[in-house]
């Protein structure tokens, strides 16, 4: 049997090995024009018929608490290669000023922001959450969906990066 300490490192290196995707996950407050994005790495899908996708998002976040009153989300997806525009959002709650400041984007069906340089996005209506842990499961169901370009998606493990475990 393995020690607490050895257990905690086996958890958080297995964790770790789990593949993730890095996209930008855009919000918007629904009581003023501010919009908001953030780096998502915790998505997947979970239902084809509907399409519906899980976001994890934190629960302190201000983007947590824009896409909870507003219900509606976008995901920008990014090509290998993108890293440095993942960098800019990040860490949101250490950013300050406008995050899409220096990079273009446009608005579709939701008014959630979409990277204009990115391979495609989805746009979701959210129709399920749970909130465990230090993040909430938001469940979304796919409204609207555009492809940019074709790409290879850039992943958490190619940036060098760690989050999560």
């Amino acid at each position: 049997m393995l020690n607490t300490d050895d257990q905690k490192t086996a958890k958080k290196t297995l964790l770790r090995k789990i593949p993730h995707a890095l996209y930008i996950c855009g919000v918007k407050d629904i009581n003023s024009d501010n919009l908001n994005g953030f780096t998502a790495s915790w998505v997947m899908q979970s239902s084809f018929e509907p399409p519906l996708i899980v976001n994890c998002v934190k629960n302190d976040s201000g983007s947590h608490a824009m896409l909870k009153s507003s219900g509606v989300f976008s995901l920008s997806f990014l090509e290998l290669g993108q890293k440095d525009l993942a960098q800019k959002f990040f860490k949101p709650q250490s950013r300050v000023g406008n995050k899409f400041e220096d990079v273009e984007f446009y608005t579709a069906e939701t008014g959630c922001p979409i990277i204009k340089d990115s391979l495609g996005y989805v746009e979701c209506q959210v129709v399920g959450s749970v909130e465990k842990g230090d993040h909430t499961v938001f469940v979304g169901e796919v409204i609207n969906a555009a492809i940019h370009r074709d790409g290879e998606i850039l992943n958490l493990e190619s940036t060098g990066w760690n989050y999560g475990g």
